[in-house]
């Protein structure tokens, strides 16, 4: 990967980090030196927790798989979002609109439980008032907490993420890397249901970029998706829908272009949600942008994505604790997103632990 000095900070191409950025291990640190002339790699991970100002809380219910997961900004971020899918499920998104007044959030709820998950959100908030957290109108403290949910139901039951399953993930938030693959809003996730064959586990991966001048952009993602994951470098299937031997994956997309194959109709029973945040400093229509560029990550991983039958839903955070976004950082800050993004959905479904039926990536000799 070839560096580009500069007076200021260390650059990288778009071309250079889309395709070099994944190809670091896991969560791997990016660093660099204006004195020196290559890239460090160091085996600090890179996740959510690393943007400053940002704690992340699953709470994994035990009567089924389910469970949500919370990102709180305590200290409140400027927030933005963007939905590709056609059936999301959401709330609290239309404030973030840039035109409109509230200016920051101080959580993102990650559920399951389909919509009926989003009653995990008024724990959330029950929880941060507590705590002293929110907008203040007069005497009044309001959490701003939007959220989205994926479809889980019917996974070993119908029961969903509520109140106390909202709270609890607040309070096991912390500035800890998070754990990943079936914990939380991932643990009731598959992925691979387009076709009639069998699906595969989901679950929910974090991965990002720390850069020479103190830049951090993360991910954090639940993976519910209908398409296939595949590394974006190698095109190399990595979990979706498989054949009739329950092992071999089918390859949707392949299998769809041959005009073989008929997709399966699984409404709402899917839907990819997550976060992406950085330390820099943002304005609402900034942090949109931001949203609607990783969204390219989401795409690069699961095909095919942003279905009729997929909510995928992508906020993003700005906590604004390294300081205002330099000219040159756009096109970093927005490469880095999306690669984030990516790498976030294969940690995922690699991490994730099977199920009765629904095997994992690692089961099958896939991650």
């Amino acid at each position: 990967m070839t560096i580009r000095k500069d007076p200021d900070a260390v650059r990288i191409s778009r071309r250079e980090l889309a395709l070099g950025g994944l190809a670091l291990l896991p969560g791997a640190r990016l660093v660099g030196d204006r004195r020196e002339p290559n890239m460090e790699r160091q085996s600090e991970p890179i996740t959510l927790t690393s943007v400053e100002g940002l704690q992340v809380g699953h709470h994994t219910r035990a009567d089924r798989p389910t469970g949500c997961t919370v990102v709180v900004a305590a200290q409140g971020a400027v927030a933005g979002v963007a939905v590709r899918g056609a059936a999301p499920g959401s709330r609290e998104i239309a404030l973030l609109s840039p035109e409109n007044t509230v200016e920051q959030v101080h959580a993102v709820l990650l559920t399951g439980g389909s919509a009926f998950g989003l009653a995990a959100a008024d724990g959330v908030m029950r929880a941060l008032r507590a705590r002293d957290i929110g907008f203040r109108m007069g005497r009044q403290v309001v959490p701003i907490v939007p959220g989205a949910v994926l479809y889980d139901l019917g996974l070993g039951g119908d029961s969903y993420p509520d109140a106390d399953d909202g709270a609890a993930a607040v309070a096991a938030a912390s500035s800890a890397p998070p754990a990943e693959g079936s914990v939380g809003a991932g643990a009731g996730a598959t992925v691979g249901k387009m076709l009639a064959g069998g699906s595969m586990k989901g679950g929910i991966g974090t991965a990002g970029f720390r850069f020479a001048n103190g830049t951090v952009v993360a991910a954090l993602v639940a993976v519910n998706c209908r398409g296939d994951v595949r590394e974006p470098r190698t095109g190399k299937l990595v979990a979706g829908a498989r054949g009739e031997d329950g092992r071999s994956l089918l390859d949707v997309e392949a299998a769809l272009l041959a005009g073989g194959a008929d997709p399966a109709a699984t409404p709402g029973a899917n839907t990819t949600i997550g976060v992406v945040a950085t330390n820099l400093a943002l304005t609402k229509l900034q942090c949109s942008r931001l949203a609607s560029v990783a969204h390219d990550g989401l795409a690069r991983a699961i095909v095919p994505a942003h279905t009729r039958f997929d909510g995928d839903t992508l906020f993003a955070l700005a906590t604004g604790s390294a300081g205002p976004l330099a000219g040159g950082d756009h096109d970093r800050l927005e490469v880095a997103a999306a690669a984030a993004v990516a790498e976030s959905i294969l940690r995922a479904v690699r991490l994730a632990t099977g199920l009765p039926g629904i095997p994992s990536a690692a089961e099958l000799g896939g991650a």
